[in-house]
């Protein structure tokens, strides 16, 4: 084998090796590097709601999270799966596993939320308490005395909640427990405020029953919606952050960074920007494409090599 013949050998492996390293490390897998994903077992998640540390809002980070593929809340008093949210109204709904619901009586400590959560009940929650104390609740207060000179206990309850405890009271678990209907007492949280805490031990109730709408059966509550509804704001003025909305227009998904929590784009190639990722990918039918400027960089690299052949 003649030096030449050798040298060409060398220079196609080179050129070979090279070509494979420039395709490695410039054209983006079709499998997504992202960091921050867009979904959380079957939950969509948008902001402010984010996978992973550094996605999403900063201020939702340590609330919700998504815990091996399951959208979780997290307060002071437990973790709570989140069941749906809507993002048109700004509403996250979860559900207490301890909670009592017609096909299950239960005893339970309560919920309440963090006093700096960026969350507060929505109004549609009705907090049934159950089995509380009539003699020693402090739910229940005196009301001056009778002409015998007895006290009559008022209770700090929904007057218009009574229909409800006696509709609650029919589900089968309750009647079996045979609860006085009058140790039913339901509280909704819009008049208690943002930093309500149902503190079951303290207010000597057994356990509880939370729901969000009746379904369109008020008379039957095995079909009511049980859980907890509870709303958010994106911020002070509640408005959807510009750079948020152009990064998921071009298919990021927002996020933070830094001791300031200064935003970043988190694009589907993995790379995070101050913007979006429309300079970053380019995208058809799905799929991603390399921009512009990466194609003729690889023509140039092409047409490069036929005068390096010549040259020798």
């Amino acid at each position: 084998m003649t030096q030449s013949h050798s040298h060409s050998i060398s220079l196609i492996t080179s050129f070979f090796i090279s070509l494979f390293i420039f395709l490695l490390t410039n054209i983006p897998s079709l499998i997504s590097a992202q960091t921050c994903q867009r979904t959380c077992g079957k939950q969509i998640l948008k902001f402010p709601f984010g996978s992973d540390p550094g996605c999403g809002d900063p201020r939702f980070q340590q609330y919700v999270t998504c815990n091996q593929q399951n959208l979780v809340l997290t307060t002071h008093t437990g973790s709570y799966p989140v069941t749906a949210i809507d993002y048109a109204k700004q509403v996250i709904y979860i559900t207490d596993p301890s909670m009592s619901t017609c096909s299950c009586s239960q005893p339970s400590k309560g919920f309440g939320l963090d006093w700096d959560a960026p969350f507060t009940f929505h109004d549609d929650t009705i907090f049934a308490l159950l089995d509380c104390s009539i003699s020693s609740s402090p739910i229940y207060t005196l009301d001056g005395l009778y002409a015998d000179g007895n006290n009559s206990k008022v209770p700090l309850c929904d007057n218009e909640g009574t229909p409800i405890c006696s509709v609650l009271y029919s589900c089968r678990p309750i009647i079996t427990i045979n609860l006085p209907i009058s140790a039913c007492c339901i509280y909704t949280p819009v008049d208690l405020g943002p930093a309500f805490e149902m503190d079951l031990k303290k207010l000597q109730c057994t356990s509880y029953s939370g729901f969000y709408s009746f379904n369109g059966q008020e008379t039957k509550p095995e079909n009511w919606k049980y859980g907890i509804a509870l709303k958010y704001k994106f911020n002070v003025n509640n408005e959807y952050p510009g750079l948020c909305s152009r990064c998921e227009s071009s298919y990021g998904v927002c996020g933070f960074t830094g001791s300031y929590n200064s935003f970043i784009c988190n694009c589907p190639n993995g790379v995070n920007t101050p913007t979006d990722c429309f300079f970053k990918a380019s995208y058809n039918n799905g799929l991603k494409l390399l921009p512009w400027k990466n194609y003729w960089a690889l023509l140039k690299y092409f047409l490069a090599w036929p005068v390096v052949w010549f040259l020798f």
